[in-house]
C-alpha cells in the first residue's frame, strides 16, 4: 500500500477550505492558517488522520465485513463508483433512501422485488403480456437498479460507513450514529468532525482531492482482503499438515496393538514345541521296555523233604 505524500495532497488541492464566514469552530484544530479570507487545512494532520482511518478500515475488511460508501454529490459520485467496484464494496451514489439503515428490512423487500422482476423478465411469460405492461416492468426495474443496484448483495447491515460531505449526507450519518455503526468521513472546514468516528480533514468539493483520499482508503481495503485470503490459505495448509501428522502417528499405534498379538502367538508356538519335545524320548536313549514277570519254579517233593 502506497503512503500519502504531502506533495500529492498539495497538488490535488486537499488543503483548500471554505470561506472564513462559513467555517465550523470545531474544525479549528485542523486549520493551518487563513489566507485571503479562506481557511487552509493542515495537511500534516490530514496524513495522520488518513493513516488512522486506513488502519481501522483495513481491519474491517480483513474481518470479512462490508463498508458502505456514500457520496451523492456530483463531484464524487462517478469517482466513488469507479474506485470502489474493484474491491466489491457497496456504495450509494444516486440518492440516500431514508431509513436505509434503521429500516433495513424494508430495503431488503425492495431488493427482493427487483430480483423477482429479473426472474419475470427472463421467463417466457414476459413476452406474452402486453407491450404497455412490459414497459412498466422495465421502467420499475431500471428505477430500482438505479437506487439499489449497488446494495443488492448487501444481506446485512454494513460494518462501517465512508461518507463524503457529512453536511449533505447528514441523514446517513444520523442513522449510522443511532445504530452505533463506525463512520469514516472526508470533512471540510464547514463540517463538525465530532459527528464521525474517523474524520479526515480535506477538501470535499474538488474531485482530485476526493480521488486521492478515496484511492488510499480503497488500497487499505484491498490489503485487508489480501491478508484475509492469505490467512485462509495458511489455515488450510496447517490443517492439511496436521492431518498428515495424525495419519503417521496412527500407523505406529496400529503396529503397537499388533505386537502383543504376535508375541502371544509366538509364545504359544514355543509352548507347543516344548510339550512335543517332552513327550518324545531323547535321542540315543532306548525306549524303556516293560519288565516281564519272573517265572516261579515249583519245588519238588524231595526238596521239600530235605528242608
Amino acid at each position: 500500500m502506497s503512503e500519502l505524500k504531502f506533495e500529492e495532497l498539495l497538488e490535488a488541492g486537499c488543503h483548500f477550505g471554505h470561506l472564513k464566514r462559513k467555517w465550523n469552530p470545531k474544525m479549528a484544530p485542523y486549520i493551518f492558517k487563513e489566507h485571503n479570507g479562506i481557511h487552509v487545512i493542515d495537511l500534516q494532520k490530514t496524513i495522520a488522520k488518513a493513516d488512522e482511518a486506513a488502519a481501522a478500515i483495513k481491519q474491517i475488511a480483513k474481518s470479512g465485513k462490508k463498508v458502505l460508501f456514500v457520496a451523492t454529490k456530483k463531484q464524487a459520485k462517478d469517482i466513488v463508483a469507479e474506485t470502489v467496484k474493484p474491491v466489491d464494496m457497496p456504495f450509494v451514489t444516486e440518492r440516500w433512501p431514508g431509513g436505509m439503515l434503521t429500516n433495513f428490512a424494508t430495503i431488503r423487500k425492495a431488493v427482493k422485488k427487483m430480483n423477482s422482476l429479473d426472474q419475470l423478465m427472463a421467463s417466457k411469460e414476459f413476452n406474452n403480456i402486453s407491450k404497455r405492461e412490459r414497459l412498466q416492468v422495465q421502467r420499475e426495474r431500471a428505477k430500482l437498479d438505479k437506487n439499489l443496484g449497488s446494495i443488492a448483495d448487501l444481506n446485512r447491515l454494513p460494518a462501517a460507513l465512508f461518507v463524503i460531505d457529512i453536511n449533505k449526507e447528514h441523514i446517513a450519518v444520523a442513522e449510522a450514529r443511532r445504530l452505533n455503526i463506525p463512520t469514516f468521513a472526508l470533512v471540510d472546514t464547514n463540517c463538525n468532525p465530532d459527528l464521525v468516528d474517523f474524520p479526515i480533514p480535506a477538501n470535499d468539493d474538488a474531485s482530485k482531492s476526493i480521488a486521492v483520499i478515496l484511492r488510499y482508503m480503497v488500497e487499505s481495503i484491498q490489503e485487508g482482503l489480501n491478508e484475509r485470503m492469505m490467512s485462509k490459505e495458511n489455515a488450510a495448509e496447517e490443517a492439511a499438515e496436521e492431518e498428515t501428522v495424525d495419519t503417521k502417528a496412527e500407523e505406529p499405534a496400529e503396529e503397537e496393538t499388533k505386537a502383543p498379538v504376535k508375541k502371544a502367538k509366538a509364545e504359544s508356538k514355543v509352548k507347543k514345541v516344548k510339550d512335543v519335545a517332552e513327550a518324545k524320548p531323547a535321542e540315543g536313549e532306548a525306549e524303556a521296555k516293560p519288565k516281564r514277570p519272573r517265572k516261579t519254579v515249583k519245588k519238588t517233593t524231595e526238596e521239600k523233604k530235605e528242608e
